[in-house]
């Protein structure tokens, strides 16, 4: 796009932002922690679920001193039902290392940032625009199907060169000033206007600059890898009105799960002792795309 065309882009966009934009929490606050929690909790989790998570998070845990003193135990049971317990992890790892090694002050440095646990790209970059005002571009699910269709990229955006164009495209566009504010807003148009399905192009506010003819038609990505399947025998076992349960130490890192089952249970006291078995899907693990 021309320069003339960009600024246009731009006052476009943030017209209609300030009209329709989202009120989210995490975006009344300039503080580098409530904003680490949030995009944490954003990762493949829609918004609508994270909602009442964050606010319970913040009180339990309202600066990062308190959620590095927590024991795992509380950590995780407080992010019961937000699946993915890998981020809980990484989130109070990182809580742990702001503490220790940079005395409770969060790093401004992007490349500093990136070297948190479980801090990739688009998170480093997330935090530097919400938090730090740093004019930088942000890439994730939902901006990069704007640009996408914007610029009509016709190859898969989560392969090395699609990454690359799509974060060229994000950069050429984002304004030296007030980038927290358009970030939000291209993120915005994604999560509301520009949709995977049915996008609403009748109402799009940027329609006029978008090259695409066939917007369901992209993004486009790369095929998923296969499914793999495994089964496990686990034994429930009842006494005195109490359940028998195991601290694992290997596939569910921790996680309070009933016994693996041997043959039958071995406590011939157990009120109720029976084998069963379940199916556990795996998906392997990709790098993800932004």
């Amino acid at each position: 796009m021309s320069v003339k065309r960009i600024t246009s882009f731009r006052q476009s966009l943030l017209r209609w932002y300030r009209r329709h934009g989202r009120d989210l929490p995490w975006r009344r606050t300039r503080k580098p922690y409530p904003i680490l929690v949030s995009e944490f909790m954003l990762q493949q989790t829609q918004v609508a679920t994270v909602l009442p998570y964050y606010k319970e998070w913040l009180r339990r845990f309202p600066r990062f001193a308190a959620l590095a003193r927590a024991p795992e135990s509380d950590v995780l049971h407080a992010w019961q039902g937000l699946g993915y317990y890998t981020r809980a992890r990484n989130l109070h790892a990182t809580a742990r290392l702001i503490v220790d090694r940079h005395r409770g002050r969060f790093p401004k440095a992007i490349y500093a940032i990136q070297k948190l646990p479980g801090v990739g790209k688009y998170t480093a970059h997330a935090i530097a625009t919400f938090a730090l005002d740093q004019s930088v571009p942000i890439v994730e699910a939902n901006s990069a199907r704007v640009l996408s269709r914007l610029f009509d990229l016709r190859i898969p955006i989560d392969s090395t060169v699609g990454q690359s164009k799509i974060w060229n495209y994000a950069a050429g566009l984002v304004p030296k000033k007030s980038a927290a504010t358009y970030n939000s807003a291209l993120l915005d148009l994604g999560a509301l206007i520009c949709l995977p399905r049915n996008p609403k192009c009748g109402i799009c506010p940027v329609r006029k600059f978008c090259r695409v003819k066939n917007p369901g038609s992209l993004p486009i990505k790369r095929a998923r890898p296969a499914v793999k399947e495994f089964a496990e025998k686990h034994a429930l076992i009842v006494r005195d009105g109490k359940i028998l349960l195991k601290q694992s130490a290997d596939r569910w890192r921790g996680m309070w799960i009933l016994p693996p089952a041997n043959g039958g249970s071995k406590n011939r006291r157990a009120i109720y002792s029976a084998p069963f078995s379940f199916s556990l899907t795996i998906i392997p693990s990709v790098r993800r795309a932004f």
